[in-house]
């Protein structure tokens, strides 16, 4: 149930303090907005949840205990992670989403045009609508935001060139309210790309503090920056798209599932997204107080292989060996109970791109896999338990991050290893260390949740294997991948997209290009109580951000 929204005079007073001339207030200036630590530890994170608990009579803030990215930045142009947290805390928005059978929609885009070469794209801005500071969204604002985010994106890790092309021209026009994108290269459904959240609209003439202070069009303001704890999320007094449902949201920073679990029965939190310990979850469905939701998603649970040269893993025998293995189904229905879904391919097997056609090339057999080594050469020669090769014991440098199991196939993965004689160097660390690893190339295997059609196809997903496309940081390359990946930039055709992605697939296994862990399934535990009137969501809690891709949170 949605309700009325009602700012709290001590919400109010927030954004009267950092108010300029011209249209509202300035990021830079909110009241406790400093980056300083308030704690680290999860036990501190707990308490400032309990801190922070609202009496419902009052009846206007929600507690959610979610997973910290990057440090909570919010900079679209700092790194993928960064532009999520816009998008997922209610700040940012673009002009397309999906809706949640994944069809785009439009947001502050209300109509557009295309040529017949889909190289000229005409947008309309929405008329009415402002950023959270009170100032309009026009056609040279929103041309402003993408010209920010093409001039910082040396500086940072987004790469919104994936989206749109670098060498695009981007004229605004306030009279008309019309945008226009002129590309060299056609692009099948730019408004796809526009709504994948790097691409988000935000104040660039009144914004101070990209790092945390980001002024966007969303149904909240970020407010009260506490490092490694969280954020103050605030209704958006100038929201375009109804009400907002709570006055506050109170986003606290909580990696441990068990202690999410824990926060909820203890009252200290109202909501809490991947309680992934298959107990917590089992007695949060059995306890009439709470609802829990797991759905299906698009999100593929993989490790990057890094087959650079002279890396280990640059070896096709080694990598064979290491997919024979690993036991898929037993990590995904019992290491983990069921939060993902075994299956061999980059992408899902609930997505229409030909899953039941493809063949597993490196099935799960260990004694294969120790014969394929030792046949290669790859032994033990020293006695100690792990082989060597080119007279290098091969121990892979694992990196990966506690998140949606992750950590917990990674330990099981070095146990699996460990029976052929394969040992791992296991780094858990966080997902700004992770993705740091990534582009360095200081990793063997990188452990990692990929949304896969974040931009309503996986043309961009599927880019980290393509050796020209700049998002290769595996090392991989495959001449006919290459040429596949470059295919789908210029094939509209629905059927024969899907038969490229297929072949793509298909190329992949049969190279052993990557680990598969499997497909996951979300989670969602609500306590079942109102505040102030307002139901506390489960799965639909992403309303209260921006409903983009519900299913692949």
């Amino acid at each position: 149930m949605k309700m009325k929204k009602i700012l709290a005079a001590a919400m109010t007073s927030v954004m009267v303090i950092g108010s300029v001339a011209g249209c509202g207030w300035s990021s830079g200036a909110q009241e406790g907005n400093t980056g300083a630590a308030s704690g680290n530890r999860e036990d501190e994170v707990n308490q400032q949840a309990y801190e922070t608990e609202q009496d419902t009579s009052a009846g206007t803030s929600m507690t959610f205990g979610i997973q910290n990215y990057s440090g909570g930045g919010l900079d679209p142009a700092a790194e993928i992670n960064c532009a999520w947290n816009l998008s997922r805390y209610g700040v940012g928005e673009c002009l397309f989403k999906f809706d949640n059978s994944m069809n785009v929609v439009n947001t502050l885009c209300d109509e557009y045009t295309v040529n017949d070469e889909h190289t000229e794209w005409v947008f309309h801005i929405r008329e009415g609508v402002k950023f959270s500071d009170g100032c309009d969204v026009t056609a040279e604002a929103v041309k402003a935001s993408f010209d920010r985010l093409y001039e910082e994106a040396p500086n940072g890790s987004s790469a919104p060139q994936n989206y749109l092309e670098a060498e695009a021209e981007i004229t605004a026009d306030n009279a008309s309210g019309n945008v226009t994108i002129k590309t060299t290269q056609p692009y099948v459904d730019l408004t796809k790309n526009l709504a994948y959240p790097v691409m988000a609209i935000i104040d660039v003439e009144h914004t101070t503090d990209y790092d945390h202070g980001v002024i966007g069009t969303g149904p909240y303001v970020a407010t009260n920056f506490r490092e490694e704890v969280g954020y103050t999320m605030v209704a958006n007094e100038h929201y375009w798209n109804g009400d907002v449902p709570f006055d506050t949201v109170e986003l606290l920073y909580m990696g441990d599932a068990s202690a999410k679990a824990m926060a909820l029965q203890s009252g200290q939190l109202d909501l809490a997204e991947n309680v992934t310990n298959i107990n917590d979850l089992n007695t949060l469905r059995n306890d009439p107080n709470f609802t829990v939701t797991i759905a299906s998603g698009v999100r593929t649970g993989l490790a990057h292989m890094n087959m650079s040269e002279g890396r280990l893993l640059s070896n096709k025998t080694l990598r064979e060996a290491v997919l024979m293995a690993l036991d898929d189904e037993t990590m995904c229905s019992v290491t983990v109970g069921g939060l993902y879904t075994s299956g061999c391919s980059v992408l899902p097997s609930n997505l229409d791109y030909g899953y039941e056609n493809l063949t597993d090339s490196y099935a799960y057999n260990v004694e294969g896999a120790k014969k394929l080594l030792d046949d290669a050469g790859i032994v033990d020669t020293n006695g100690d338990g792990t082989r060597e090769l080119d007279g290098k014991e091969v121990v892979l440098h694992y990196v990966t991050y506690e998140n949606r199991c992750l950590d917990d196939f990674a330990e099981a993965i070095q146990q699996q290893l460990a029976e052929i004689g394969i040992g791992v160097d296991l780094e858990i660390g966080d997902s700004a260390r992770q993705w740091d690893s990534y582009q360095s190339g200081d990793f063997d295997l990188n452990g990692s949740n990929w949304t896969t059609v974040g931009t309503g196809d996986p043309t961009e997903y599927l880019a980290a294997w393509c050796s020209t496309s700049g998002s290769d940081y595996c090392g991989y390359k495959n001449e006919e991948y290459d040429k596949l990946f470059e295919q789908l930039s210029t094939t509209f055709d629905n059927d024969a997209r899907r038969d490229i992605i297929q072949q793509m697939q298909q190329i992949l296994l049969d190279d052993a290009a990557v680990v598969v862990h499997g497909y996951y399934n979300s989670s969602m535990i609500s306590r079942n109580a109102t505040i102030g009137g307002a139901a506390i969501p489960t799965a639909d809690y992403y309303w209260l951000t921006t409903d983009i891709y519900p299913a692949a949170q």
